[in-house]
């Protein structure tokens, strides 16, 4: 099987049970939602709850399509603590398309925190896509651990492009976890998790790219993924909007976040 960080993919029917694995997926509206709980270590994903958010292409949705945005909220909003400032992190290279999920998604997140919104009940958020950790001489983690020192959030929130093992599912899928950045990947240096942090941290991503048959250097994209990006992170930045702050509208959210 090809490399994958998407859980369904890994313990979804046909792939066996591995026994501390529970799955379980039911459709609501146009979207599907697959909901994967691991419960003990030492199995292909770390312990905790995914979500697959299974969607028409994200090249031809956006902020306005209420329903998805509203499952994914849903399903995001349970996932992260109910009160308590938020830190949103962008993680990727926005020069490098198939990695700039994470920077474009924090510029439609709504920032509250160092502002005086004219609105009761906001949710103290803050968002941040501090680039590739090479070109600062800095890790992500300790970009990470410093970011935390500073905002003293309840939660991180790491958005980040995803791999999948199925073309089909490029750009089409969004997954949710609590278990933080776990790439699958055991040298990859985009690893976020409560462990290191000591605090919860959740991630949310879209797969925009795989391995291509022929090898580990060779990689595939969504034929649209400019469009997958620039409307994927639209999206997905609203759906955070809306699991940060239930108490405004989607157009109120939408307003705030792009004037």
């Amino acid at each position: 099987m090809r490399y994958t960080d998407m859980a369904d993919e890994l313990f979804g029917s046909g792939q066996g049970d591995p026994g501390g694995v529970r799955l379980a997926t039911v459709r609501r509206g146009g979207v599907t939602v697959t909901r994967v709980e691991v419960s003990r270590d030492g199995l292909a994903r770390p312990r905790g709850r995914y979500v697959t958010l299974e969607t028409p292409s994200l090249s031809l949705l956006d902020e306005r399509d209420t329903q998805v945005i509203e499952t994914a909220a849903a399903e995001l909003a349970a996932l992260l603590p109910p009160s308590g400032p938020v830190l949103v992190l962008g993680v990727g290279n926005r020069r490098v398309t198939a990695d700039a999920l994470g920077p474009r998604t924090v510029q439609h997140v709504l920032v509250t925190m160092g502002h005086t919104l004219p609105l009761k009940g906001i949710r103290p958020v803050a968002a941040v896509a501090p680039g590739v950790s090479q070109a600062a001489g800095i890790s992500l983690q300790a970009l990470a651990g410093a970011l935390v020192g500073a905002v003293r959030p309840a939660a991180l929130l790491c958005v980040d492009s995803l791999c999948s093992s199925d073309p089909k599912r490029l750009g089409r899928t969004i997954q949710l976890s609590d278990t933080g950045l776990a790439p699958a990947q055991p040298r990859s240096g985009r690893h976020l998790d409560a462990a290191g942090l000591g605090l919860p941290v959740i991630a949310a991503g879209i797969p925009t790219l795989m391995e291509a048959a022929e090898g580990r250097d060779l990689v595939v994209t969504p034929r649209a993924l400019d469009s997958v990006i620039a409307h994927g992170a639209a999206l997905l930045g609203a759906a955070i909007n809306r699991a940060l702050q239930p108490r405004l509208t989607l157009n109120q959210l939408c307003w705030l976040a792009n004037p």
